[in-house]
């Protein structure tokens, strides 16, 4: 090793400074130590994947952390929603509860921590294919309507619901109720030929009752109908406890409320050759003014008639309604199926029932079954029937 001699100043001795040993000692002073490897960052995996294709369709969102685990998963849509998932417990995975929705971008945000604490984020964005056919839905009752206690909740699909896609359709619908009330789904054919399903309580609603409705139908496949493009959440009502009997030989209407009688009217129920269907039906609609039309029933261009305060019971031509042409209400059951009445008594019982409200019809000589999809009539079957429409066997 090289010495070097450095005279400092007169009269001082002579310092030997060996320059190895200072640099590292320098080097130590400084440095205050090497630093710890925090070996490599955890690999986050997002699928679908943002590979510059347009990601398929019919599977949720998942984030994988390898060498490490995930501390924070944020994915929204191209609208801003906040798409929920479930973290594992180690924090090694993250899934999206539902699929992903046809045409739409998705960012996904992640924070994660490798094994030796090494924390690192990482931004993630891909657009999903567009669906070949969307599948839409018409909800019944209305998002905030206060409808009867018979009223069932009616899903009716624009296109038609392969048997074998039921299943998980029916586990994305869920009925969450302001009080207990057991109920069931049920797979229905409309009167229109379209798919429906009703989700019907046991027995009628506890007047009061606060309903609401979720689907989480995005990105889920319908079959040939096609995929479903969105989320549905809506509620509804249960009013007052209202209903309706028609008791056909005494041609007789009468009304209750929370079980008790409030009154009764006299009628016309259908002729022997034309019988008024029996069973408990469901009032679906009302009109204040509409025209008894022969052709809609199949009797030609027999009549057409105008009536008022129209209370729709089947989607076939079960009404209740005025009925001013016939002179033998309350003594003769002479109706093409209808209950016809007098105009102030139609009125009184239009403003009495609500949509969803019931009207039993007893004593009819009509053996004929009322199919559920004729109407809202799913009380035309009794609960260990009507469970046996669902698709979850």
């Amino acid at each position: 090793m090289e010495v070097a001699h450095v005279r400092i100043g007169s009269g001082r001795r002579p310092v030997l400074l060996i320059p190895a040993l200072l640099g590292s000692l320098a080097l130590t002073a400084c440095s205050g130590g090497a630093k710890a490897d925090a070996g490599p960052e955890a690999k986050v995996t997002v699928t679908p994947a943002a590979d510059g294709k347009e990601a398929a369709l019919g599977s949720p969102i998942s984030v994988k952390a390898d060498g490490g685990k995930l501390t924070a998963v944020d994915v929204k849509d191209d609208k801003g929603q906040n798409i929920a998932g479930q973290l594992a417990d180690d924090g090694s995975s993250w899934t999206s509860q539902g699929k992903v929705r046809p045409q739409a971008t998705y960012t996904v945000h992640t924070t994660a921590k490798s094994a030796k604490g090494k924390e690192t984020s990482t931004t993630s964005k891909f657009t999903t294919q567009q669906a070949p056919k969307v599948n839409k839905l018409t909800n019944t009752p209305a998002d905030g309507e206060t409808v009867g206690t018979g009223m069932p909740v009616s899903i009716l699909f624009d296109h038609k619901v392969d048997k074998d896609k039921r299943a998980e359709i029916e586990k994305a619908l869920k009925v969450n109720t302001s009080v207990p009330v057991e109920g069931a789904w049920g797979w229905v054919t409309d009167y229109s030929g379209k798919d429906r399903i009703d989700w019907r309580p046991k027995s009628p609603w506890p007047s009061g009752t606060k309903v609401t409705v979720k689907g989480s139908l995005a990105g889920i496949d319908s079959g040939e109908g096609g995929w479903f493009a969105r989320d549905y959440n809506y509620g509804f009502s249960i009013g007052k406890d209202r209903k309706a009997v028609i008791d056909v030989p005494s041609h007789q209407l009468t009304m209750y409320e929370d079980g008790k009688e409030v009154g009764s009217v006299m009628g016309s129920a259908g002729s022997p050759e034309a019988p008024t269907r029996g069973g408990i039906h469901t009032v679906r609609s009302k009109a204040s003014d509409e025209v008894m039309d022969s052709s809609t029933i199949g009797y030609g261009n027999q009549w057409s008639l105008p009536s008022k305060w129209v209370t729709h019971m089947t989607a076939s031509g079960t009404f209740l309604h005025s009925a001013p042409w016939n002179k033998s209400i309350g003594v003769e059951n002479n109706s093409h199926g209808c209950f016809g009445m007098t105009t102030e008594d139609a009125k009184k019982v239009y403003d009495f029932l609500s949509i969803g409200s019931t009207v039993e019809v007893k004593n009819t000589t009509n053996t004929e079954k009322t199919d559920v999809g004729n109407g809202l009539e799913v009380w035309q079957e009794s609960w260990d029937q009507w469970q046996k429409r669902s698709a979850l066997k």
